[in-house]
């Protein structure tokens, strides 16, 4: 399946997702079945099926986590600097979150896994667990420091240390390592979830976005977008060649940082005091337009 075909096959399902959710095939529970299907069943399976067979040294390097704590931080940074003078202090902490908090699981993990092949897969969930262990809390600090929401710190953090993708990375690590391996049987049945993801993350997605036109503050939103889904990837590709990165690491680490801003950004702005209706608008923007941006990332590296 060629470049373009790929795009239109997630395209299409990004669009079942959305029609899906428009005429109630989809509705709520049904979603947060299929998103439960996803977190805890096909996203695991694909970064264990991913990691275990693979070196470790060829999957643990730190030229990727020094790599992605630069990119997020200076990418923090200078959506802080952008939104600092936002008078909504909802509006600015969702603004500032949005800018960095990237969507590497749902879309970034599946869709290296279905244009670069499993050893970028693999290279990919690191960057998805590290991402975790830095984006969430990263996060989470940003809207309390911003909205004075008297949420707990540790409440919050608390579910990360139960969070299934870092289990199956650990999991995927610690057999790499002993270079153990499930039967055959095992592998088969993994490797069969595994290939869910990508479709079930697009239909998930599709119907997780709420189709308006944005209102508000079209400043906000497009700086939202400019950094999220056009600054961060190519700060990806300059810090990672700056580092010596070979060329399957460097194509990787840019459609990470290509994703749109995560569909969780919204949960934690309705928890956290952050401005709910302009979190739901930056997510769907980023959306829509980083099939273009990503589809222009994989034309250039490849």
């Amino acid at each position: 399946m060629d470049l373009p075909t790929r795009f239109a096959y997630m395209l299409a399902l990004l669009g079942v997702g959305v029609a899906a959710s428009a005429v109630g095939v989809l509705d709520d529970r049904r979603t947060d079945r299929l998103n439960q299907f996803a977190f805890y069943v096909a996203l695991p399976s694909l970064i264990f099926i991913s990691t275990y067979a693979e070196p470790l040294n060829e999957i643990v390097s730190p030229t990727v986590v020094a790599g992605l704590w630069i990119v997020v931080l200076v990418t923090a940074a200078v959506g802080w600097i952008v939104h600092r003078r936002r008078r909504s202090p909802g509006a600015r902490g969702v603004a500032v979150v949005q800018s960095y908090h990237s969507n590497f699981g749902y879309l970034g993990l599946p869709l290296v896994a279905a244009t670069l092949g499993t050893a970028a897969a693999a290279k990919a969930s690191l960057i998805l667990g590290v991402g975790a262990l830095t984006q969430v809390p990263l996060t989470i600090l940003v809207l309390l420091r911003v909205t004075d929401s008297d949420a707990s710190l540790r409440d919050e953090l608390r579910g990360i240390a139960t969070n299934p993708v870092l289990i199956a990375l650990a999991i995927g690590l610690l057999a790499s390592w002993q270079h153990l391996s499930p039967p055959a049987a095992v592998t088969a049945g993994l490797d069969g979830l595994a290939g869910l993801a990508l479709p079930v993350a697009l239909l998930c997605v599709g119907a997780s976005l709420e189709l308006s036109l944005p209102d508000g503050d079209y400043g906000t939103i497009g700086s939202v977008v400019v950094l999220k889904v056009v600054l961060m990837p190519v700060l990806a590709w300059i810090t990672f060649t700056a580092l010596g990165a070979s060329s399957l690491t460097l194509e990787t680490a840019v459609l990470m940082f290509g994703t749109p801003t995560a569909v969780s950004t919204y949960i934690y702005a309705s928890e956290l005091g952050g401005d709910r209706r302009l979190a739901s608008v930056n997510i769907f923007v980023t959306t829509v337009v980083s099939i273009v941006t990503l589809f222009g990332a994989l034309r250039f590296l490849l």
